[in-house]
């Protein structure tokens, strides 16, 4: 008998595969053996592990939710369930918030959801509601029961992630049985391989030809051609992050081979699909293109095959995970989709069935996400960072080819760094979101690297390398020295600011105000520069008010880079200034040119309001700590000071009003594209409209572009 050589072709739609080249990083993550080893003995979902790392909860059985089933808790290395005995509803909160959920909504007993396997771990278990681990509530011990499994213990959560919970919450089905997917721990070896040819091909990225080797044991073993079809080729590529394959040809062999030429089959294709707020590329929040705006996905009965249709839409492999509760951040705008339910070969989302959804049916917490297998180009290894006291921070040290042509490792000029290109150098090491960028890097000198190899560095925030972004051609760095090259720290979640646009359209008015009101706005600089001119304290200036509402819908809270012993004092409206400019606001002819600007410090940035089971963590009142937390935002009211454009000599017309969020990127963010807010404006010199107020990124492409080329409203009715 032979093993299989053959050929078959790896494709990806080629903007998407463009768009990569320029846009994100690339891992190689495996999910599962080729075979697809099913455990139907762990019908389950794990959740996060205790701080002490000892134990971990899931739930469990058939059939249910993904926020109810059978408790199972991992314990001595050991999975088991917890006795009905003296369970309450006080028991129930503390283990839904283990499993990532607010509270519990109630509790089952009896073994509802069929009987568990294992030991009997807790019973007699006795909380108070309100304790942080089960640990803490009375019981009688580690694996000190007298129950059966007849008896297992069961919750029902209340379908709402706790902010920054990062944890996934899955469940795929097959044939109406719920299985827990094989999860791969990153650091581990891949499971399966792409063996390059010949060595013509070994340097080459992605892998796009070559043997497929199974782990097998603590080697590498091959797989017999006995039954080997096109279907188990298109497995293989989107195991290896590719969307498609194409079968070339078969002859014998003693060795399995895959041919994958990536050229061979390129289609260039619109997708009405993408993924926001993931930290890695081929992973985020699903939105799909509806008319000319994009929307969210509902969560319920959201899976793998669901998943791998949006993976392969995007221009990727399957999906390795399929996530529910918003784990990539909330969406802001309208949700079109709900119980999506694919085969898993459709060709878009919008061929699968799926019911259209109204508001009282879904909220953004439940917007669905995923992760895809995506092809491995190594590009990890061209960086580095050193001296930092984790391996998530330290100087940025790039692998580059000097003028010999010899590589060396060198360092990045400071000048202008920010959180942007921090963004995309943790991205292309595998760590996940930016929380800080750093111009000075003299606390981390540990390395012996002292020459400067790239300067002038700016990114858009979603290049896949740091030599992707735009950067100077000869380096060029005004701060000479080690001390002054840039250097990063990154984290597993990061904010999200976003503005509700259409608060803006609807609180927008003209007010004349006195100047004899506006001394303490002159010196805040709120003003325009002809104000300097002005007979003060006679007279007015002309100001474009509105109300600002600004959401964190991230995974983590919003912080000043200050702390407070850095924050500037301001006597005249007497509070602090944690953030010198934290939005910017602009008035725009039609062509872009500013006519009118105003900005606004963070004087005050605090929880005003948080959504249901959130609650405030900041408040500025007695010298309090500033942020927003994950789930709430801040209002600037209307009637506030420096909540304005001053537009004094601003003549009537048509105009842009351009709302900025963080505009110097000074604390990072997981996306940057939707902390800008544009709206048409229209002024006649006594009055205002505002119409078509969006985020940056919430329109389509030819939407924007009609956006950009409106040509100004001929009367005031808005249709």
């Amino acid at each position: 008998m032979y093993t299989l050589s053959f050929s078959f072709s790896c494709s990806l739609h080629l903007s998407h595969f463009l768009a990569m080249l320029r846009g994100g990083l690339w891992d190689m993550v495996i999910a599962m053996l080729l075979w697809g080893v099913w455990l139907p003995s762990c019908l389950s979902q794990t959740t996060s592990p205790s701080q002490d790392g000892k134990i971990k909860f899931r739930l469990a059985g058939y059939p249910r939710k993904h926020n109810e089933g059978r408790v199972e808790v991992f314990y001595n290395g050991e999975w088991g369930t917890i006795c009905d005995d003296d369970f309450t509803l006080a028991n129930a909160h503390v283990l839904c918030r283990h499993l990532g959920f607010v509270e519990a909504l109630s509790w089952s007993h009896s073994a509802k959801y069929g009987p568990g396997t294992g030991k009997i771990w807790l019973d007699n278990v006795m909380c108070g509601g309100s304790e942080n681990s089960i640990e803490k509530c009375v019981s009688r011990g580690w694996g000190n029961s007298d129950c059966t499994h007849q008896e297992d213990a069961g919750v029902v959560c209340k379908d709402e992630r706790l902010p920054g919970f990062a944890d996934s919450n899955i469940i795929e089905k097959k044939n109406n049985i719920d299985v827990i997917r094989m999860q791969v721990n990153e650091n581990r070896m891949e499971n399966i391989r792409l063996r390059p040819l010949s060595g013509a091909h070994a340097g080459r990225m992605p892998v796009t030809e070559g043997v497929i080797e199974v782990k097998f044991k603590e080697g590498w073993g091959h797989i017999c051609n006995t039954g080997w079809t096109t279907k188990n080729s298109r497995v293989v590529c989107g195991m290896m992050g590719f969307p498609s394959q194409r079968t070339v040809g078969k002859k014998p062999s003693r060795t399995p081979a895959l041919w994958l030429p990536v050229t061979m089959l390129l289609l260039i294709l619109q997708s009405q699909v993408r993924l926001k707020g993931g930290a890695k590329t081929g992973e985020g929040r699903v939105e799909v293109l509806k008319g000319s705006e994009w929307g969210t996905v509902c969560d319920d009965h959201w899976n793998l095959q669901s998943a791998s249709v949006v993976c392969r839409e995007v221009g990727f492999g399957t999906a390795k995970e399929a996530l529910t509760g918003a784990r990539m951040g909330q969406g802001m705008g309208p949700i079109y989709m709900n119980e999506v339910q694919c085969r898993g070969d459709e060709k878009s989302l919008w061929d699968c069935p799926h019911k259209s959804i109204t508001a009282e049916d879904c909220k953004h917490m439940e917007d669905a996400s995923v992760i895809c297998n995506i092809p491995y180009m190594g590009f990890e290894k061209s960086i580095r960072l050193t001296g930092g006291r984790t391996q998530l921070e330290g100087r940025v040290e790039l692998l580059l080819s000097t003028g010999s042509g010899v590589r060396d490792w060198g360092l990045v000029c400071g000048d202008g760094w920010t959180s942007r290109e921090a963004m995309v150098v943790c991205r292309q090491l595998g760590l996940g979101h930016a929380s800080s960028g750093l111009r000075e890097t003299w606390y981390w000198d540990s390395s012996n690297v002292t020459e400067m190899v790239l300067s002038g560095v700016k990114c858009k925030g979603n290049e896949m390398t740091l030599t992707d972004c735009q950067h100077h051609s000869v380096v060029s760095c005004k701060r000479a020295g080690a001390q002054f090259s840039a250097g990063i720290i990154c984290s597993d979640t990061a904010s999200d600011l976003v503005l509700n646009a259409p608060l803006v359209e609807q609180t927008v008015y003209i007010e004349d105000r006195p100047l004899h009101l506006l001394y303490c706005a002159a010196e805040e600089n709120c003003l325009a520069k002809s104000a300097a001119q002005a007979n003060w304290p006679y007279g007015h200036r002309r100001l474009l008010r509105f109300s600002s509402e600004i959401h964190n819908i991230g995974k983590a809270d919003f912080r000043p880079r200050l702390g407070r012993h850095s924050w500037v004092w301001h006597e005249c409206h007497r509070h602090y200034h944690s953030m010198d400019i934290f939005t910017y606001y602009d008035l725009l002819s039609l062509n872009g040119t500013k006519v009118a600007d105003g900005h606004k410090a963070s004087f005050c940035l605090e929880d005003t309001e948080c959504h249901e089971g959130v609650l405030k963590h900041y408040e500025c009142a007695n010298f309090g700590e500033q942020g927003i937390t994950v789930g709430c935002w801040d209002l600037y009211r209307h009637d506030i000071d420096c909540q304005w454009i001053d537009i004094t000599d601003v003549i009537p017309g048509n105009y842009i009003l351009q709302v900025i969020i963080n505009p110097n990127f000074e604390v990072a963010e997981s996306d940057f594209t939707n902390n800008a807010m544009r709206c048409n404006c229209k002024y006649d010199g006594n009055r205002v409209w505002l119409h078509k107020c969006h985020l940056g990124d919430s329109f389509s492409e030819e939407a924007e572009k009609e956006f950009e080329h409106y040509p100004g409203q001929l009367n005031n009715k808005i249709s």
